[in-house]
């Protein structure tokens, strides 16, 4: 089973998983999309962390990290960010990070890798459409027929129609809707800085009361 969901918080997340263990459904893989295999009925405790690495031996060295603490990688690549693990002991901890700190980082890290996407797109999207050459994309969204450049293709009709249109559609295709998919990546990576920078900050307060309040005690 396939289910497609976004969550800006990963303890909301960890919850929904875990929830949907205990109705019999184990998390396999996420790509885009959660994929569940159909399993005995559990009560999984799944936690998440968020690291890109950029050598294989770190990232094997990392889970082999985890699993020594009684915690087993269900899904997670090496160059994706998010990771999930399952504990497997009784004995391991409640939580993969035990402090505010800790969970701070894990949302500075995700929050940092969305910032870095939406200041490309956004610095890519500004340079199309600065460029008088494509400067007039937004134009092919309103008006779908101006996105056909086969001379006089609306004014032919039978076969030698068809034949026009056919071959041109992917190009139109294109340039009608390569404006929109920039627009709203450069949008849903601006959410996604946002709410992940949001939740840092929560943990990153909740990790500096903690620091007073010891030096005070």
């Amino acid at each position: 089973m396939k289910k497609c969901k976004l969550f800006f918080n990963f303890e909301k997340e960890e919850k929904w998983l875990q929830d949907m263990a205990s109705d019999g459904w184990r998390l396999q893989s996420v790509m885009f999309t959660y994929t569940f295999k159909k399993s005995k009925p559990e009560s999984a405790v799944i936690r998440t962390d968020f690291h890109v690495f950029s050598s294989r031996s770190r990232y094997l060295d990392y889970l082999t990290l985890f699993e020594d603490c009684g915690w087993k990688h269900i899904a997670g690549y090496k160059s994706c960010g998010m990771q999930y693990f399952i504990r497997t002991r009784d004995d391991a901890s409640e939580d993969i990070f035990s402090d505010a700190a800790s969970k701070a980082g894990k949302y500075k890290r995700a929050a940092d890798m969305w910032l870095s996407l939406f200041a490309t797109y956004l610095a890519f999207s500004a340079t199309l459409f600065l460029n008088s050459s494509v400067g007039m994309r937004w134009s092919y969204v309103t008006n779908p027929r101006s996105a056909f450049f086969t001379p006089d293709i609306w004014s032919r009709t039978g076969a030698a129609f068809w034949k026009a249109f056919l071959i041109e559609s992917p190009f139109a295709f294109f340039r009608i809707f390569s404006p929109v998919i920039l627009f709203i990546c450069v949008v849903l990576f601006g959410i996604f800085t946002v709410a992940f920078l949001l939740q840092y900050r929560k943990y990153k307060n909740k990790w500096t009361e903690q620091i007073n309040t010891g030096n005070n005690s």
